[in-house]
Protein backbone atom coordinates (compact mmCIF):
# COMPACT_ATOMS: atom_id res chain seq x y z
CA UNK A 1 0.00 0.00 0.00
CA UNK A 2 2.82 2.41 0.80
CA UNK A 3 4.42 1.69 -2.59
CA UNK A 4 1.10 2.24 -4.37
CA UNK A 5 0.68 5.58 -2.62
CA UNK A 6 4.24 6.66 -3.41
CA UNK A 7 3.71 5.83 -7.10
CA UNK A 8 0.28 7.56 -7.15
CA UNK A 9 -1.35 4.40 -8.46
CA UNK A 10 -5.10 4.28 -8.91
CA UNK A 11 -7.02 2.68 -6.02
CA UNK A 12 -7.80 -1.01 -6.68
CA UNK A 13 -11.38 -2.08 -7.43
CA UNK A 14 -12.50 -5.35 -5.82
CA UNK A 15 -15.03 -7.81 -7.22
CA UNK A 16 -16.38 -11.34 -6.83
CA UNK A 17 -14.98 -13.77 -9.37
CA UNK A 18 -18.30 -15.63 -9.67
CA UNK A 19 -20.07 -12.69 -11.33
CA UNK A 20 -19.82 -13.20 -15.09
CA UNK A 21 -21.18 -9.72 -15.87
CA UNK A 22 -18.76 -7.85 -13.61
CA UNK A 23 -17.24 -4.80 -15.31
CA UNK A 24 -13.66 -5.14 -14.07
CA UNK A 25 -12.06 -1.76 -13.29
CA UNK A 26 -15.18 0.01 -14.57
CA UNK A 27 -14.03 3.57 -15.40
CA UNK A 28 -17.49 4.97 -14.63
CA UNK A 29 -17.47 3.43 -11.16
CA UNK A 30 -13.86 4.30 -10.41
CA UNK A 31 -14.41 7.87 -11.59
CA UNK A 32 -17.64 8.18 -9.59
CA UNK A 33 -15.92 7.13 -6.37
CA UNK A 34 -12.87 9.30 -6.96
CA UNK A 35 -14.83 12.43 -7.87
CA UNK A 36 -16.99 12.02 -4.75
CA UNK A 37 -13.90 11.89 -2.55
CA UNK A 38 -15.05 8.59 -1.04
CA UNK A 39 -13.20 6.23 1.26
CA UNK A 40 -15.29 3.31 -0.03
CA UNK A 41 -17.65 2.80 -2.95
CA UNK A 42 -20.10 0.01 -3.72
CA UNK A 43 -22.22 -1.10 -6.64
CA UNK A 44 -25.77 -2.18 -5.90
CA UNK A 45 -28.73 -3.55 -7.84
CA UNK A 46 -32.42 -3.62 -6.99
CA UNK A 47 -33.39 -6.83 -5.21
CA UNK A 48 -35.44 -9.20 -7.35
CA UNK A 49 -37.75 -10.03 -4.43
CA UNK A 50 -37.80 -9.50 -0.65
CA UNK A 51 -36.16 -12.83 0.10
CA UNK A 52 -33.48 -12.94 -2.58
CA UNK A 53 -30.33 -14.36 -1.00
CA UNK A 54 -28.17 -11.24 -1.23
CA UNK A 55 -26.84 -8.82 1.34
CA UNK A 56 -28.33 -5.33 1.43
CA UNK A 57 -26.86 -1.90 2.05
CA UNK A 58 -28.23 -0.33 5.22
CA UNK A 59 -27.44 2.23 7.89
CA UNK A 60 -26.89 0.90 11.41
CA UNK A 61 -26.22 3.41 14.14
CA UNK A 62 -25.64 6.06 11.50
CA UNK A 63 -22.91 4.03 9.79
CA UNK A 64 -23.03 2.12 6.49
CA UNK A 65 -23.24 -1.67 6.71
CA UNK A 66 -23.99 -4.62 4.50
CA UNK A 67 -26.51 -6.88 6.22
CA UNK A 68 -26.29 -10.47 4.99
CA UNK A 69 -29.52 -12.22 3.93
CA UNK A 70 -29.01 -14.76 6.70
CA UNK A 71 -28.90 -11.96 9.28
CA UNK A 72 -31.90 -9.89 8.19
CA UNK A 73 -35.32 -10.45 9.75
CA UNK A 74 -38.42 -11.26 7.71
CA UNK A 75 -39.92 -7.93 8.81
CA UNK A 76 -36.91 -6.00 7.52
CA UNK A 77 -36.74 -7.99 4.29
CA UNK A 78 -40.39 -7.24 3.48
CA UNK A 79 -40.50 -3.60 4.66
CA UNK A 80 -41.45 -1.08 1.94
CA UNK A 81 -41.45 2.66 1.32
CA UNK A 82 -42.97 5.00 -1.22
CA UNK A 83 -40.97 5.14 -4.44
CA UNK A 84 -39.28 8.49 -5.12
CA UNK A 85 -41.11 8.62 -8.46
CA UNK A 86 -44.42 8.38 -6.63
CA UNK A 87 -45.35 5.21 -8.51
CA UNK A 88 -46.11 2.61 -5.86
CA UNK A 89 -43.79 1.23 -3.22
CA UNK A 90 -40.27 -0.17 -3.16
CA UNK A 91 -38.39 -2.35 -0.73
CA UNK A 92 -36.96 -0.29 2.10
CA UNK A 93 -33.86 -2.50 2.13
CA UNK A 94 -33.77 -3.12 -1.60
CA UNK A 95 -30.21 -2.11 -2.53
CA UNK A 96 -28.49 -5.47 -3.01
CA UNK A 97 -24.73 -5.56 -2.55
CA UNK A 98 -23.10 -7.46 -5.44
CA UNK A 99 -19.54 -7.56 -4.07
CA UNK A 100 -18.16 -4.93 -6.44
CA UNK A 101 -16.35 -2.41 -4.26
CA UNK A 102 -13.78 0.37 -4.37
CA UNK A 103 -11.43 1.55 -1.64
CA UNK A 104 -9.18 4.59 -1.49
CA UNK A 105 -5.54 3.79 -0.77
CA UNK A 106 -5.32 6.08 2.29
CA UNK A 107 -8.37 4.33 3.78
CA UNK A 108 -6.90 0.86 3.15
CA UNK A 109 -3.57 1.84 4.69
CA UNK A 110 -5.23 3.37 7.74
CA UNK A 111 -7.41 0.29 8.27
CA UNK A 112 -4.52 -2.14 7.80
CA UNK A 113 -2.42 -0.15 10.26
CA UNK A 114 -5.17 -0.32 12.88
CA UNK A 115 -5.58 3.44 12.87
CA UNK A 116 -9.39 3.40 12.55
CA UNK A 117 -12.19 2.64 14.98
CA UNK A 118 -12.30 3.41 18.68
CA UNK A 119 -8.73 3.90 19.86
CA UNK A 120 -7.47 2.33 16.65
CA UNK A 121 -9.15 -1.00 17.31
CA UNK A 122 -10.85 -1.53 13.95
CA UNK A 123 -11.11 -5.20 13.00
CA UNK A 124 -13.33 -7.48 10.94
CA UNK A 125 -16.03 -9.42 12.82
CA UNK A 126 -16.63 -13.12 12.28
CA UNK A 127 -19.83 -14.28 10.56
CA UNK A 128 -21.35 -17.71 11.06
CA UNK A 129 -22.16 -19.74 7.94
CA UNK A 130 -23.72 -23.19 8.21
CA UNK A 131 -22.48 -25.50 5.46
CA UNK A 132 -22.94 -29.02 4.14
CA UNK A 133 -19.41 -30.43 4.33
CA UNK A 134 -18.53 -33.96 3.11
CA UNK A 135 -17.11 -36.04 5.92
CA UNK A 136 -16.61 -39.61 7.14
CA UNK A 137 -19.58 -41.42 8.65
CA UNK A 138 -18.61 -42.32 12.24
CA UNK A 139 -21.27 -45.06 12.34
CA UNK A 140 -20.10 -46.99 9.26
CA UNK A 141 -16.95 -48.88 8.43
CA UNK A 142 -15.17 -47.72 11.51
CA UNK A 143 -15.40 -44.12 10.37
CA UNK A 144 -13.99 -44.75 6.90
CA UNK A 145 -17.18 -44.44 4.78
CA UNK A 146 -17.63 -41.06 3.01
CA UNK A 147 -20.82 -39.19 3.87
CA UNK A 148 -22.53 -36.50 1.79
CA UNK A 149 -24.76 -34.68 4.31
CA UNK A 150 -28.24 -33.60 3.24
CA UNK A 151 -28.37 -30.89 5.92
CA UNK A 152 -25.76 -28.41 7.18
CA UNK A 153 -23.39 -30.23 9.48
CA UNK A 154 -20.61 -27.70 9.94
CA UNK A 155 -20.10 -24.11 11.01
CA UNK A 156 -17.76 -21.94 8.99
CA UNK A 157 -16.48 -18.62 10.35
CA UNK A 158 -16.10 -16.00 7.62
CA UNK A 159 -14.58 -12.55 7.28
CA UNK A 160 -16.21 -10.13 4.82
CA UNK A 161 -14.39 -7.25 3.20
CA UNK A 162 -17.52 -5.07 3.40
CA UNK A 163 -17.19 -4.96 7.20
CA UNK A 164 -14.66 -2.21 6.60
CA UNK A 165 -17.53 0.06 5.49
CA UNK A 166 -18.61 1.28 8.98
CA UNK A 167 -15.13 2.74 9.43
CA UNK A 168 -15.35 4.89 6.29
CA UNK A 169 -15.85 8.62 6.72
CA UNK A 170 -17.63 8.64 3.35
CA UNK A 171 -19.17 5.75 1.43
CA UNK A 172 -20.93 6.17 -1.91
CA UNK A 173 -23.17 3.73 -3.77
CA UNK A 174 -23.85 3.42 -7.49
CA UNK A 175 -26.98 1.47 -8.44
CA UNK A 176 -26.61 -0.35 -11.76
CA UNK A 177 -28.92 -2.46 -13.97
CA UNK A 178 -28.99 -6.12 -12.92
CA UNK A 179 -29.16 -7.32 -16.53
CA UNK A 180 -25.94 -5.46 -17.34
CA UNK A 181 -23.83 -6.21 -14.27
CA UNK A 182 -24.94 -9.22 -12.23
CA UNK A 183 -24.97 -12.87 -13.29
CA UNK A 184 -23.52 -14.97 -10.46
CA UNK A 185 -22.51 -18.62 -10.69
CA UNK A 186 -23.49 -20.31 -7.43
CA UNK A 187 -25.32 -23.46 -8.49
CA UNK A 188 -24.53 -26.53 -10.57
CA UNK A 189 -25.06 -26.70 -14.36
CA UNK A 190 -28.72 -27.24 -15.21
CA UNK A 191 -30.03 -25.33 -12.18
CA UNK A 192 -32.86 -22.89 -12.82
CA UNK A 193 -30.95 -19.88 -11.52
CA UNK A 194 -27.42 -18.67 -10.79
CA UNK A 195 -25.83 -21.49 -12.80
CA UNK A 196 -23.18 -21.52 -15.54
CA UNK A 197 -26.02 -21.85 -18.06
CA UNK A 198 -27.98 -18.82 -16.83
CA UNK A 199 -24.78 -16.76 -16.57
CA UNK A 200 -23.78 -17.59 -20.16
CA UNK A 201 -27.28 -16.70 -21.37
CA UNK A 202 -27.18 -13.37 -19.51
CA UNK A 203 -23.79 -12.51 -21.00
CA UNK A 204 -25.00 -13.44 -24.47
CA UNK A 205 -28.09 -11.22 -24.09
CA UNK A 206 -25.89 -8.29 -23.09
CA UNK A 207 -23.63 -8.87 -26.09
CA UNK A 208 -26.65 -9.02 -28.41
CA UNK A 209 -27.93 -5.72 -26.99
CA UNK A 210 -24.54 -4.11 -27.61
CA UNK A 211 -24.33 -5.49 -31.14
CA UNK A 212 -27.81 -4.21 -32.03
CA UNK A 213 -27.07 -0.81 -30.46
CA UNK A 214 -24.02 -0.57 -32.73
CA UNK A 215 -26.13 -1.17 -35.85
CA UNK A 216 -25.82 -4.92 -36.26
CA UNK A 217 -28.61 -7.49 -36.43
CA UNK A 218 -28.92 -11.08 -35.24
CA UNK A 219 -30.39 -13.75 -37.48
CA UNK A 220 -32.67 -16.43 -36.05
CA UNK A 221 -30.18 -18.96 -34.63
CA UNK A 222 -29.39 -22.24 -36.33
CA UNK A 223 -29.54 -25.43 -34.24
CA UNK A 224 -26.62 -25.74 -31.87
CA UNK A 225 -24.54 -28.90 -32.19
CA UNK A 226 -22.97 -28.66 -28.74
CA UNK A 227 -23.47 -31.41 -26.19
CA UNK A 228 -26.65 -31.54 -24.16
CA UNK A 229 -26.71 -29.22 -21.16
CA UNK A 230 -27.76 -31.99 -18.82
CA UNK A 231 -31.43 -31.11 -18.42
CA UNK A 232 -32.62 -32.70 -21.64
CA UNK A 233 -32.42 -29.59 -23.81
CA UNK A 234 -29.66 -28.31 -26.01
CA UNK A 235 -27.91 -25.08 -24.94
CA UNK A 236 -29.11 -22.02 -26.78
CA UNK A 237 -26.75 -20.55 -29.38
CA UNK A 238 -24.79 -17.71 -27.80
CA UNK A 239 -23.01 -14.52 -28.78
CA UNK A 240 -19.75 -13.54 -27.13
CA UNK A 241 -17.97 -10.26 -27.80
CA UNK A 242 -14.41 -10.49 -26.57
CA UNK A 243 -13.38 -7.70 -24.17
CA UNK A 244 -10.34 -7.31 -26.43
CA UNK A 245 -12.77 -6.08 -29.08
CA UNK A 246 -14.97 -3.90 -26.88
CA UNK A 247 -15.08 -3.32 -23.13
CA UNK A 248 -18.69 -2.15 -22.90
CA UNK A 249 -19.99 -1.80 -26.45
CA UNK A 250 -17.79 1.08 -27.57
CA UNK A 251 -16.09 0.92 -30.97
CA UNK A 252 -18.32 -1.84 -32.32
CA UNK A 253 -19.85 0.16 -35.14
CA UNK A 254 -16.98 -0.40 -37.55
CA UNK A 255 -17.17 -4.16 -36.95
CA UNK A 256 -20.93 -4.78 -36.94
CA UNK A 257 -22.90 -1.86 -38.40
CA UNK A 258 -25.07 -3.02 -41.32
CA UNK A 259 -24.10 -6.68 -40.86
CA UNK A 260 -26.21 -9.67 -39.89
CA UNK A 261 -24.81 -12.29 -37.53
CA UNK A 262 -25.97 -15.87 -37.12
CA UNK A 263 -25.50 -17.45 -33.69
CA UNK A 264 -23.48 -18.98 -32.16
CA UNK A 265 -20.89 -16.31 -32.79
CA UNK A 266 -17.66 -15.19 -31.14
CA UNK A 267 -16.37 -11.74 -32.07
CA UNK A 268 -12.69 -11.61 -31.30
Amino acid sequence: LSLSLSLSLAPPPQFGVDNVLCHVADPTFVGFCSLRGADCGVKTIAKADPHEKVGVLASLGGKPHVVEYSEISTEMAEATREALSGSGTRLLYGAAHICVNWFSLPFLRAFAAGALGEEGSASLPLHVARKKVPCLDPDKGGGSVPLQPSEPNAIKLELFIFDTFPHAAKLVALQVPREHEFAPVKNAPGAASDSPDTACAAFSRLCVDRLVAAGGTVKAPRPCVAANSGNGSRPRPLLEISPLVSYAGEGLEERVAGREFELPQHLC
